[in-house]
């Protein structure tokens, strides 16, 4: 392996964890935002905006999720079909479908970009708090291009893990 291919790596990896943290944080933002409103509720002062610090924390925690997730190969596959395959047959899938989740990842980067940017030029906010939310699509997208680079190191180091679970 090149020190550009292993630099790459450490980066993307660092990245990949780097938000699998933010995503522990959403969920831990939701437990708490939730939990609080429940408690608070009982005593008449319910939390103002709890949906929508849900929904956001919620929005979050999905996208930044996604990088890891792929990097440890934990999503769901059709794994009988594809153990009836030889071994040229899955390989031909195998980078059919990481092809095709390069161009996915990629377009839905894309317009998840161009989506906040409409978004901030419309000053769209959260219905009670009114937050601007024109970052959120941003943070998605970013997490669809790591999604991505993730997809095509696989595609470039087959059967080599680039996180262990």
């Amino acid at each position: 392996m090149s020190k550009l291919e292993q630099t790459y790596t450490a980066v993307l990896r660092w990245l990949v964890y780097a938000l699998v943290i933010v995503s522990g944080i959403g969920i831990a933002v939701m437990i708490v935002t939730i939990c609080a409103d429940v408690v608070l509720r009982r005593f008449g002062h319910p939390v103002v905006g709890a949906y929508d610090i849900v929904k956001i924390a919620g929005a979050i925690t999905l996208a930044t999720a996604l990088p890891y997730t792929t990097a440890v190969k934990g999503h769901v596959a059709i794994e009988y079909f594809f153990h009836k395959l030889n071994r040229t047959g899955r390989l031909i899938v195998d980078t059919f479908v990481r092809l095709l989740g390069i161009v996915l990842f990629g377009f839905l980067g894309w317009r998840s970009f161009l989506y906040g940017g409409e978004m901030f030029h419309n000053g769209q906010v959260t219905q009670t708090l009114e937050l601007p939310i024109f970052w959120l699509p941003w943070v998605i997208g970013v997490c669809c291009v790591v999604v991505l680079l993730v997809i095509l190191y696989n595609l470039l180091h087959p059967n080599k893990e680039m996180i262990k679970p």
